[in-house]
């Protein structure tokens, strides 16, 4: 009886995600360059610059599965999945940071927030070893530290390159992670694989530029949503998945 529900609202969301194309204009994405570290290149179908291009069909999408080692902002148990691959230093990234924040806020007991890195070295040479940074701060200071430290980089970095490295040691100090053990941590590179680890990963799941998210249902579909999506977009969305 409610097979042909499912069909209509499956195919309104699948309508909704299309009409990205035109609204990342507004949003704003960078795309992908060159390849980091020894992941594989992406393939985008535009160059930076043009325009942005429709989010990949979601039968094509390949991501890992969500576990304990991933960095969850809001109810673990929540239905509705959403996987952000995101740079640091990308200023799209920096705008669409408070619009999760905000989306986790109003729907705590539906959204869960996963993060993972996505850094565009030809773009942003400095963002992987931020993205290591956060890593550290996660060590030190569990799930709270970690998202305290990337609540604090993006509150304060220029974005394009423009966070000083010196930098790192003092956002460790403004969330209270010892300076030192964080120091250490960093200097040793230890993050370095998981990091581009998380790059490979945004490639295999479509990734072509930043943010990029995959929206996952409670029933494993996968949604991809490219580029800085305005609040009420990306509440629409979630609207017409709950």
């Amino acid at each position: 009886m409610n097979e042909p529900n499912q069909t209509n609202k499956a195919g309104f969301i699948k309508g909704m995600v299309v009409s990205m194309a035109v609204i990342a204009l507004l949003g704003g994405v960078f795309l992908v360059g060159k390849r980091f570290g020894s992941g594989t290149e992406p393939s985008p179908e535009r160059s930076v610059g043009d325009s942005p291009t429709a989010p990949a069909p979601s039968g094509g999408i390949q991501l890992a599965a969500v576990t304990d080692d991933d960095w969850i902002k809001g109810d673990p148990d929540a239905p509705i999945t959403i996987v952000e691959f995101s740079d640091l230093e990308c200023p799209f990234c920096k705008r669409f940071h408070p619009t999760m924040q905000r989306l986790i806020d109003a729907y705590p007991n539906d959204v869960k927030w996963v993060y993972r890195h996505f850094p565009l070295s030809s773009l942003h040479p400095k963002a992987a070893k931020e993205a290591e940074a956060t890593e550290c701060a996660g060590e030190l200071g569990g799930n709270d530290g970690f998202w305290s430290y990337v609540d604090r980089l993006f509150e304060i970095t220029p974005s394009n390159n423009g966070l000083a490295e010196s930098q790192l040691s003092e956002i460790a100090e403004d969330v209270d992670l010892d300076q030192d053990a964080f120091q250490t941590c960093l200097d040793s590179g230890k993050y370095a694989q998981k990091v581009q680890d998380h790059y490979s990963q945004a490639v295999a799941a479509g990734g072509a530029g930043t943010p990029h998210s995959i929206v996952i249902t409670a029933n494993g579909e996968k949604i991809p949503v490219q580029g800085a999506l305005p609040y009420e977009q990306l509440k629409s969305i979630i609207d017409s998945i709950i």
